[in-house]
């Protein structure tokens, strides 16, 4: 082993100060990567931007969903799979989405929020069908779960999405009552 000794000044510092940034920004790149690769189950690509998103026609797409039913881990009621096994090329994640009419009656509401997310999907080539997790936020749980289960099951098709309903104190904006967000794969 070979070792090399060279003076040290503020040049060589600040070029290391600045090569040791590099590196860690790469690093902290390289670990974000390797988990959303994680997270997407080892997907070897993302969405491209809406505009470069191709129709996703069942001819078209390598996209396949698989419910994961184990004896041990039932759904909570119709309508949801316990786990979905997702392969498929692309993810798309939607923001929490809300109604237009805040004021509507709650099945309403529900019917506003799935076409937002509808459209949302069919911009990336994407159909109702591609949703594989939904996470929904309810500020009177109790009341709208009965809603929501009803209404959910006349957009989402068999393998169901895997699902989380949760209770909250309030949404953002003021007066939303509902909240729900998907992953897609594509």
């Amino acid at each position: 082993m070979r070792i090399v000794m060279k003076p040290w000044n503020d040049h060589t510092s600040a070029s290391m100060k600045a090569k040791s940034q590099r590196n860690r920004s790469h690093d902290r790149r390289t670990f974000l990567a390797a988990g959303l690769l994680g997270l997407a189950g080892g997907l070897p690509s993302f969405a491209n931007a809406a505009g470069d998103a191709k129709p996703n026609t069942p001819s078209s797409t390598a996209m396949k969903i698989k419910g994961l039913n184990p004896p041990d881990a039932p759904a909570a009621d119709v309508g949801y799979t316990p786990g979905i096994l997702a392969e498929g090329q692309r993810l798309v994640f939607i923001s929490g989405q809300g109604p237009r009419d805040y004021n509507a009656d709650m099945e309403t509401q529900f019917r506003q929020t799935f076409e937002r997310i509808k459209v949302i999907l069919e911009q990336a080539g994407g159909s109702m069908a591609n949703i594989v997790i939904l996470r929904a936020y309810f500020t009177h749980f109790s009341r709208d779960l009965p809603v929501y289960r009803k209404v959910r099951k006349e957009y989402l098709v068999k393998p169901y999405p895997a699902s989380t309903a949760v209770g909250v104190t309030e949404l953002a904006p003021p007066g939303n009552q509902i909240e729900i967000e998907a992953v897609a794969v594509l």
